[in-house]
């Protein structure tokens, strides 16, 4: 008996996709959450991951082959000890690109126009103006991290008539990017941005990428948007560019520590915009999702390699 297990809830008819694409194949949960070591041990594919899934993958007799990840990030997932196990990853890249990218330029058209400054005024029933505001058009936009999201980015940047710098690992062009940098000529575009958003994963290289080094390349009327892992940035050293001005803002989704302390100095700092970690959230998360996996699986039933958002463990992404 070939099986698979759906470890956290999912809508019957989500379910009955993953059903329909598998014909022959046991389907197990849905329902709710399954920690059941028999069931994950005996399980071939396992969409989802949590602890108990850890657990199992390990056990001398598993049969799992291949884990479906509930998220883009699979820097919690033991990925080396997996692949040594013959276990492939899949990740849900492909599901975030149109909420995150809305969160990035809400936040870029916030800090442009002050409605940061202007909902803060709303609530103290303040008439302030606030002198001359910035425009997009016509800026430039660096997104480091030029994947799925940073693409997606891209084409709504151009909309603004925005000129478009990206970075990625390979230099490898991309739609609606005018020019693409690879890591090490990260300085080189930092100059040149008005907004610098980050899109990138962690990973060994990206640890602390954006330190004070880059803070100090960057100008001094610039504005920084992390959307992609928390780890990626010196959080001390974004407090000390932001008090010092030596940037003009931040808008961030993603820490070093969440949730954010209380006390944090970043909450009480009038140039910048804090949201809870939900950048990628949308109606329409586990609908993509599934669809990710079931492309997937048609394939895999067959005999066929997985095609879609495979995870190389020695990139971490």
């Amino acid at each position: 008996m070939r099986t698979i297990a759906i470890v956290h809830p999912l809508k019957d008819e989500l379910v009955a996709k993953i059903i329909e694409a598998a014909p022959g194949w046991t389907v197990i949960g849905g329902q709710d959450t399954i920690k059941d070591q028999a069931i994950l041990s005996e399980s071939e594919i396992i969409f989802g991951w949590n602890s108990a899934v850890k657990e199992a993958a390990m056990l001398p007799k598993a049969k799992l082959k291949w884990v479906q990840n509930w998220g883009a990030g699979v820097e919690r997932l033991p990925l080396t000890e997996l692949a040594g196990r013959g276990i492939e990853v899949t990740n849900a890249t492909g599901v975030h690109p149109n909420p995150i990218s809305e969160t990035i330029f809400a936040m870029l058209l916030a800090f442009t126009r002050e409605l940061h400054v202007s909902v803060r005024n709303q609530q103290n029933r303040e008439w302030v103006r606030h002198g001359e505001l910035r425009e997009l058009h016509g800026s430039t936009i660096g997104i480091l991290g030029v994947g799925a999201i940073g693409l997606e980015t891209a084409k709504l940047a151009k909309a603004f008539g925005m000129t478009v710098l990206g970075v990625r690992r390979s230099g490898q062009p991309g739609a609606n990017v005018d020019r693409m940098y690879v890591t090490e000529e990260l300085p080189e575009l930092l100059r040149q941005c008005d907004f610098v958003v980050s899109c990138l994963p962690h990973t060994e290289e990206t640890v602390h990428l954006i330190g004070r080094e880059a803070f100090s390349t960057m100008k001094s009327s610039a504005y920084y948007i992390n959307i992609g892992r928390g780890t990626t940035t010196n959080t001390e050293a974004l407090v000390d560019a932001l008090r010092s001005g030596a940037i003009a803002g931040a808008g961030l989704d993603v820490f070093e520590q969440e949730p954010l302390p209380s006390e944090h100095p970043l909450w009480s700092m009038d140039n910048v915009i804090i949201t809870p970690h939900n950048a990628g959230s949308t109606p329409k998360y586990m609908e993509r999702l599934t669809d990710i996996f079931t492309s997937n699986l048609k394939q895999y039933v067959q005999g066929h390699p997985l095609g879609v958002n495979v995870v190389k463990p020695e990139a971490g992404y």
